[in-house]
């Protein structure tokens, strides 16, 4: 069947989705008229995940592709700040010891004599250094999933024409935005240290130090910038098997262990080396230095990226003690001296419940699993409450209260009586309802053929994530002392790996409004020489795009 053929079949199947002709469904919805008849299909003409691009659902995990680094307030900012001391000539990878430093090895067919791309642990060098220098706001932007390809079809679809082929690209906010000049450009490495090490978690203790595969990156074979064409198709996936060199990709949790403690670590690492010791992060340092500390996510607050902020854990999937130590309570980890506790935690995991948990989780949240909320025991958030002597303001999903509304009124109180918060919402599978590329919330089919459904409930009592990160900065803001915040857009990781580009364009575009939040805050409150943001991603996927003027949606 030629390609022809296909994309008139594509189209005709979208007409006859709602018995009716190409100009309507159209203008109702294009984007999600796309990716149903995608799945349905299983080919796609605008592009697919993975290396067939017959096969739209190819490859529905993580890669080993370069991912874009754009920092705000860096520019000329001193030593360890300013981008030019991890690219061009300064690249870890032109150096043997400088990789070996990084890794603990020097990995195969990694070092590049022209290298120009930086490495993810120097994204926990450039917020250390800022930190230094005295920055008093410290801003990490994680759109977890979001590599160069997801980037551009979020820009081509917001901004209706293909603005670019290569480069920083335009048409987001955090693309267009220049902080005065103030803004930088790279790329990045994310492999981590190895994948397949095993551990335990009732003993916090590594099993087989080094796993089954290591890490490293061949610009040759994966590309020497985000936006290339990787010369060997299965080198970002780690399939190329009979082609060495193989290098591991990374999954959350050691990418986020190397933003936030600049390390390279093991696939399920929350902030603990190779070996499984716990190791410091910046929120650490920042907070013993007088700073506040705040993380924000749309996906449940102790999943992988938001609690590398702060805890630590041999296994991601601990949940209920990753989120004692960011709440300051005894765990699997500190059970004899708590770590302090962040001062804002806001993100999602409300009504995940379980009588027991499930079979395959089971090992990861380890014999101390307490039935009921899986990320946050009733106990937990009992003693935590300042309403029972506890420390942190509590803003629940409650039924009937407009969940953005509510959040705001509890974060201001929370700062005016200079107290911790806490807020803690969700909808069905724990995090925030998908807002999907065209402002509604009507996900359709993805990667195994099912879609999400929302209730008026779902929509009116949850808050979005540029809300979330208003009612951080309240109650961050009313303190001098100065701050570090983490935001994470964790839907765009989730939307890819469901093969589904509808809602990762609109995973993508409520990141950017998070992010618009931000530098809106900083352009009232602050400057660019007292403040800092880096926004990235921890990883990639492999979204292809062979056609990207199928991503323009039609005229409403």
């Amino acid at each position: 069947m030629t390609r022809r053929i296909i994309c008139l079949l594509f189209v005709g199947f979208a007409c006859l989705a709602l018995g009716g002709t190409t100009s309507v469904i159209f203008a109702q919805d294009s984007l999600r008229q796309l990716q149903q008849a995608a799945i349905e299909a299983g080919i796609a003409p605008f592009g697919h995940w993975g290396v067939n691009r017959d096969n739209y659902m190819e490859w529905g995990s993580h890669s080993n592709r370069l991912i874009p680094v754009y920092t705000f307030g860096t520019v000329n900012g001193g030593p360890g700040i300013d981008l030019e001391n991890y690219t061009g000539p300064r690249s870890p990878y032109r150096s043997a010891a400088q990789l070996q430093r990084i890794y603990g090895f020097l990995p195969a067919a990694t070092v590049d004599p022209t290298a120009d791309w930086m490495d993810q642990t120097n994204i926990y060098d450039i917020q250390k250094a800022a930190l230094a220098a005295g920055r008093k706001h410290i801003f990490l932007v994680v759109f977890d999933g979001m590599d160069w390809p997801t980037t551009r079809a979020a820009a081509i679809y917001k901004t209706r024409r293909i603005g670019y082929s290569e480069g920083r690209g335009t048409g987001l906010h955090f693309q267009d935005y220049t902080a005065g000049g103030e803004t930088q450009f790279a790329a990045m490495v994310t492999s981590p240290h190895n994948t397949g090490t095993n551990s335990n978690v009732d003993t916090q203790t590594v099993l087989n130090p080094g796993g089954t595969l290591l890490g490293g990156y061949s610009g040759d074979l994966g590309g020497r910038t985000p936006w290339a064409v990787p010369a060997n198709d299965d080198y970002g996936t780690s399939r190329n098997k009979a082609e060495p060199p193989v290098h591991a990709y990374t999954d959350s949790s050691s990418s986020a262990s190397s933003m936030t403690a600049g390390l390279k670590t093991y696939n399920n690492a929350v902030n603990v080396d190779a070996t499984g010791a716990p190791v410091q992060t910046i929120a650490h340092m920042a907070q013993k230095a007088g700073y506040l500390i705040g993380v924000v996510t749309s996906v449940p607050i102790s999943h992988a990226t938001p609690a590398c902020a702060y805890a630590h854990n041999v296994d991601r999937d601990d949940f209920q003690d990753l989120t004692r130590d960011m709440l300051g309570l005894s765990s699997i980890s500190h059970p004899e001296k708590p770590l302090p506790g962040v001062d804002v935690l806001i993100g999602a995991g409300f009504g995940e419940r379980r009588d027991r948990h499930p079979k395959a989780e089971e090992e990861a949240q380890g014999a101390n699993f307490v039935p009921g909320n899986i990320y946050l025991t009733d106990d937990d958030l009992h003693s935590i409450d300042v309403q029972q002597g506890g420390k942190y303001r509590v803003a629940l999903r409650t039924a009937g209260q407009p969940g953005g509304k509510h959040i705001i009124e509890q974060a201001q109180l929370a700062a005016q009586k200079q107290e911790r918060f806490l807020g803690y919402f969700g909808g069905p599978g724990g995090h925030l309802p998908f807002r999907t590329a065209d402002g509604d919330y009507a996900p359709t089919l993805g990667r195994k053929k099912t879609a999400e459904t929302y209730q008026p409930a779902d929509l009116l009592e949850n808050p979005t994530l540029p809300e979330m990160t208003r009612a951080a900065l309240t109650v961050l803001e009313k303190r001098p002392s100065g701050f570090w915040l983490m935001v994470e857009s964790g839907d765009v990781d989730w939307a890819n790996h469901d093969n589904n580009i509808d809602n990762s364009i609109g995973a993508v575009l409520s990141g950017d409004d998070a992010v618009r939040v931000i530098t809106e805050w900083v352009e009232k409150h602050s400057n660019w020489d007292e403040s800092l943001m880096i926004v990235t991603a921890d990883h990639g996927h492999y979204l292809v795009i062979d056609q990207p003027e199928l991503l323009i949606p039609s005229p409403k």
